[in-house]
């Protein structure tokens, strides 16, 4: 039997392929995708306010009966301390120059306009709504909200980018480890937004599972039969995919977005916290580098609220070097077929190889 079992049993899916929640990309359209597939789909809610998770949550009912997985960002929110009012009023001037340089006209806003939520109410909405798997990344749940997840059923899926993070989600009692390496695209679900674990992917999953005991799921880099294989050799019992399904029929990036990652090369894929705060990997542009060159990024979660307007003029004006397109290490065709068709030709060549 090629795929391992643990997962599927679990979750009562046919193959243990999940698809990656990726924020601003992946779709209720996308989970139910991937249900059809006989894979695990992920609804991606970040920091969404409660409302806006029921109306997510419920979307995603409507298109599939099959199970999903619901992802929230589990972040601590930094003070607002004299320090960051500065440096945010300095990096609102900073971004407004340099939007206007380019011919975009934004209005940012000012901080004590910005609301930051914590998860908590989240978690009492995944409850209410009756969902029974939550993945989350940016560190661990606290304890309470742990307690009360498994009082009501749900199988929690913490992230790590390192070791110690696996050691410290699974002593917490958390069901499975998604292991994410660092060449995967997107966020990285590193505890310490600032200070990235550098570690291989390869080498992290072989760690990861010489030391813990319950069930992995590997992301980062995965795109094709042999890659899977790769991964699966080395422990992993659930395969996480995102970059494979960006310029896919369900995606929400823009047709410009998508064309740009048709011209992609090694070289443009970098690390940068210019756009949210925290360390994502994408393709580089001008806003990047002249926020790397700055001293003016702020942290997660304020320099993305900051930056949020800017995207949105940028996509609306088909610019590029002003929006954020993650995408991992793996360079390969985007392919624009539905994410049910991508998922079964994965699945079709994975088993063909083991005939």
């Amino acid at each position: 039997m090629f795929w391992p079992d643990t997962i599927t049993k679990k979750f009562n899916i046919e193959y243990p392929l999940i698809q990656a929640p990726m924020f601003g990309v992946s779709t209720p359209q996308m989970a139910a995708a991937a249900a059809r597939a006989g894979c695990l789909g992920s609804l991606a809610i970040a920091d969404l306010s409660a409302d806006q998770s029921v109306e997510q949550i419920r979307a995603t009912r409507k298109l599939t009966d099959q199970p999903f997985a619901v992802n929230i960002f589990v972040h601590n929110i930094p003070e607002i301390s004299d320090a960051l009012q500065e440096k945010y009023g300095k990096a609102k001037q900073f971004i407004t120059h340099l939007a206007k340089e380019n011919n975009l006209e934004v209005n940012l806003p000012d901080l004590e306009d910005i609301k930051v939520k914590t998860y908590h109410e989240q978690v009492d909405v995944i409850i209410e709504e009756g969902c029974k798997i939550l993945s989350f990344t940016f560190g661990n749940l606290d304890d309470q909200s742990i307690q009360k997840l498994k009082e009501n059923g749900v199988t929690l899926i913490g992230t790590c980018t390192s070791l110690e993070e696996a050691l410290a989600l699974e002593k917490s009692g958390i069901d499975i480890i998604c292991v994410q390496g660092i060449e995967a695209g997107g966020h990285r679900g590193t505890f310490d937004a600032e200070n990235i674990p550098m570690i291989g992917g390869m080498t992290l999953l072989s760690e990861v599972y010489d030391h813990v005991k319950v069930p992995l799921i590997y992301a980062g880099g995965i795109y094709n039969a042999k890659t899977l294989r790769a991964v699966k050799e080395l422990g992993a019992q659930g395969f996480q995919v995102g970059s494979i399904l960006l310029a896919s029929q369900e995606s929400a990036l823009k047709p410009f977005e998508k064309e740009r990652l048709k011209h992609v090369t090694e070289k443009d894929i970098i690390l940068t916290r210019s756009f949210s705060g925290r360390y994502a990997r994408g393709i580089q542009n001008k806003f990047i580098e002249n926020m790397e060159a700055s001293d003016y990024i702020l942290p997660y979660p304020y320099q993305n609220k900051l930056t949020n307007e800017l995207r949105k003029v940028a996509k609306t004006l088909e610019n590029t070097d002003f929006v954020s397109i993650w995408a991992g290490q793996s360079i390969h065709p985007y392919s624009d077929l539905s994410t049910e068709d991508i998922l079964k030709n994965m699945i079709y060549n994975a088993e063909k190889e083991v005939e």
